[in-house]
C-alpha cells in the first residue's frame, strides 16, 4: 500500500495549500476576496434573473471550498477501489454476484459408498459399494496425485487392537504406500495435529519412507481449539470421495459409514481441491490469514450451484466447508447449507447423524446454538414438513442428547398435523466386538429431503460448525431422468434412510 501513502501525502499538501492560502496574506485581503465572490453570485441581469441561478450547476464545481472536498471524495474512492483492483487476496466474505449456474462439461459418475459393520445384516441388494473397494479403486485410478484430508490415521494390521478385520485397513495402507513409493504418485496428506490418543504413526511411516508429504494442522494455534474432522480424497483433481469414514481400519469393518464417490468429475474435484489447498497452507501456518489468495475463491456455492450430469440426469451441486475462517470468498458454510436445505424442503426431511445437540458441547463453557434446531422446528410447525431424525446410540453418546431430542418429538403434540419423530440407531455387537474401542456405531452424517441431499463429515452440534473443519457435498435434482433410468442419487440416499429407519436396529427414543 506504499503508493497509496504517497498519494495521500501529495493530496494532503494540495489540500493544505488551498485551505491555508487565505491566511498567507492579511485578513483584509481574504475578506475582500470573499466579498467579491458573494457579490458575483448576488448580481442580477436586466431581466431580474439571478446570476447565481444561471450558473448554479457550474458554480457548484467552481467554489474554492469544493476543491478540497472533491479531493477527499476522490481519496475515499481510491482507498475503496484500489484494493479491489489490485486483488492478490480475497476476504472471507462470500461473493455478492447475482445467482448464476456454473455449467460443468464433465459427465460425472456418482455412487453411494457404505461400510457395513461385521455382523450387521441387511437383506440382499440393500447396501452400496464398500468403502474399502472404492478407496482401492481410487488408488488404482491415480495417475499423478492423491490428496487426502483426514482426522487421524490407524489403518495398519494390529496397530491399535489385534483384530482380524483390520486386514482391510492394512490393504488400503499398503496400496497407498505402493502408490507413493513405487508408482511415484504425488501423495499429499493433510491431517489433524498428532496427539497421545491419535499419534498418526501410519503417516509418520509414509513420510519416513518418502512415500508421502504430510502436513498437520494445529487447531490450538489456528483457532484456539477444534480439530480437522474432514474426510475426503481427491485423485488427479478428477475423482473424489467425501464421507464419514476416517482413515481407520474400523471405518471399513466395525463402524457403519456412508459417503459418495465421483468419477470423471474434474469440475467438482478442482473445487474440492481448493479446500485441500487451504488445509495445505494452514499446515505450515500458526494462524489463519486475514485474507485468502484469490486463486482459492470459488464461484460454486449454494447461490450458484454447478450443473453436473451423470448422463441420465442433471444435478445442481456444490461443496460446503466449515469453520468460516477456513473459507475463502464464495464458499458456502456447512451450517448455512443445512439450514437452506431444511427451509426448502416441501414434504419431508430425513436426518441421520451420530450426534445431535443445539449447543457447543466440547467447550469449557456451555453455549446454546439453536441455528439448525430452529430451522427443523420451523419446518415441522409452520410448513408441516415430515421430519425424521435417526441419531446414533453407543457407549460414547452424551446423555443430554435425549432431552434435546425429546423436546423435538414433543412438538408433535403441539399442533394438529405436526409430524416429527426421532429414533436411535444401535449397531449390534458381540462380547468380542465390545472390546474394540470406538467401534460398533452408526457414524453416518447426511440429510435427504424431497428436493436435496447432503453428505457430510460433521456431527450436528455447534462445535462442528464453529471451530472444527469439515465439508459436505450437496446435490439437488434438476430434472427427471428417462423412464427406464436407474434411481437418482438423491432417491438412493432416501432409500438408505428408509432402510435403516424401518430396520430392527432403529429403536424408538423412549424405549432405550
Amino acid at each position: 500500500m506504499g503508493y497509496l501513502e504517497a498519494i495521500f501525502k501529495i493530496f494532503k499538501f494540495r489540500i493544505k495549500t488551498v485551505l491555508e492560502s487565505g491566511s498567507v496574506g492579511n485578513a483584509s485581503s481574504s475578506d475582500e476576496e470573499l466579498e467579491q465572490w458573494e457579490q458575483i453570485f448576488m448580481m442580477r441581469d436586466e431581466n431580474g434573473n439571478s446570476y447565481n441561478d444561471k450558473r448554479k450547476k457550474r458554480s457548484i464545481w467552481c467554489r474554492p471550498s469544493c476543491i478540497p472536498v472533491s479531493i477527499v471524495i476522490l481519496l475515499i474512492v481510491l482507498v475503496v477501489l484500489v484494493p479491489l483492483l489490485d486483488q492478490p487476496n480475497v476476504p472471507h466474505a462470500a461473493s455478492s454476484q447475482q445467482p448464476v449456474t456454473v455449467h460443468c462439461s464433465d459427465e460425472c459418475r456418482l455412487s453411494l459408498v457404505e461400510s457395513i459393520p461385521e455382523g450387521h445384516m441387511y437383506p440382499p441388494n440393500m447396501t452400496h459399494t464398500p468403502t474399502k473397494n472404492v478407496w482401492l479403486d481410487l488408488i488404482d485410478e491415480a495417475q499423478t496425485t492423491i490428496e487426502i484430508a483426514s482426522f487421524y490415521w490407524s489403518l495398519r494390521f494390529n496397530e491399535f487392537y489385534p483384530y482380524n478385520s483390520s486386514i482391510e485397513g492394512e490393504q488400503v495402507f499398503q496400496a497407498l504406500y505402493a502408490a507413493g513409493s513405487k508408482r511415484k504418485i504425488d501423495l499429499k496428506i493433510a491431517q489433524n495435529w498428532p496427539s497421545k490418543d491419535y499419534p498418526n504413526i501410519d503417516t509418520e511411516y509414509l513420510v519416513k519412507k518418502k512415500a508421502a508429504q504430510v502436513r498437520s494442522l494445529n487447531f490450538s494455534k489456528l483457532l484456539g481449539g477444534g480439530v480437522l474432522h474432514t474426510k475426503f480424497w481427491i485423485v488427479d483433481r478428477t475423482h473424489f470421495y467425501i464421507g464419514s469414514a476416517n482413515m481407520d481400519w474400523r471405518a471399513l469393518t466395525q463402524v457403519k459409514e456412508l459417503g459418495i464417490v465421483a468419477y470423471n468429475c474434474s469440475c467438482m474435484a478442482n473445487d474440492l481441491g481448493k479446500i485441500f489447498d487451504v488445509y495445505w497452507q494452514l499446515g505450515v501456518a500458526d494462524s489463519v490469514p486475514a485474507t485468502w489468495p484469490f486463486a482459492l475463491a470459488t464461484d460454486i456455492n449454494m447461490q450458484r450451484p454447478a450443473n453436473i450430469s451423470d448422463g441420465q440426469r442433471s444435478y445442481g451441486a456444490y461443496i460446503t466447508s466449515s469453520p468460516p475462517p477456513f473459507s475463502p470468498a464464495g464458499r458456502s458454510a456447512d451450517d448455512d447449507a443445512i439450514v437452506s436445505i431444511i427451509e426448502s424442503a416441501e414434504r419431508f426431511i430425513y436426518i441421520a447423524v451420530m450426534d445431535y445437540a443445539p449447543a457447543l458441547v466440547y467447550t469449557h463453557k456451555f453455549e446454546y446454538w439453536p441455528k439448525i434446531d430452529d430451522a427443523i422446528r420451523a419446518a415441522a410447525l409452520e410448513r408441516r414438513v415430515r421430519v425424521r431424525l435417526l441419531i446414533s446410540w453407543w457407549s460414547h453418546s452424551l446423555p443430554a442428547q435425549d432431552h434435546y431430542l425429546r423436546s423435538l418429538t414433543a412438538l408433535a403434540q403441539a399442533l394438529p398435523g405436526v409430524d416429527i419423530q426421532v429414533k436411535r440407531f444401535v449397531v449390534p455387537s458381540t462380547p468380542d466386538q465390545d472390546k474394540i474401542p470406538f467401534a460398533r456405531v452408526n457414524h453416518n452424517k447426511y440429510m435427504v429431503t424431497d428436493r436435496t441431499a447432503l453428505i457430510g463429515t460433521s456431527n450436528w452440534s455447534g462445535d462442528y460448525f464453529t471451530t472444527t473443519a469439515g465439508v459436505s457435498f450437496v446435490f439437488q435434482d434438476l430434472e427427471e431422468g428417462p423412464h427406464n433410468a436407474t434411481k437418482d442419487i438423491r432417491m438412493q440416499l432416501q432409500e438408505v434412510f428408509e432402510r435403516d429407519w424401518t430396520s430392527p436396529y432403529a429403536v424408538p427414543l423412549l424405549k432405550l
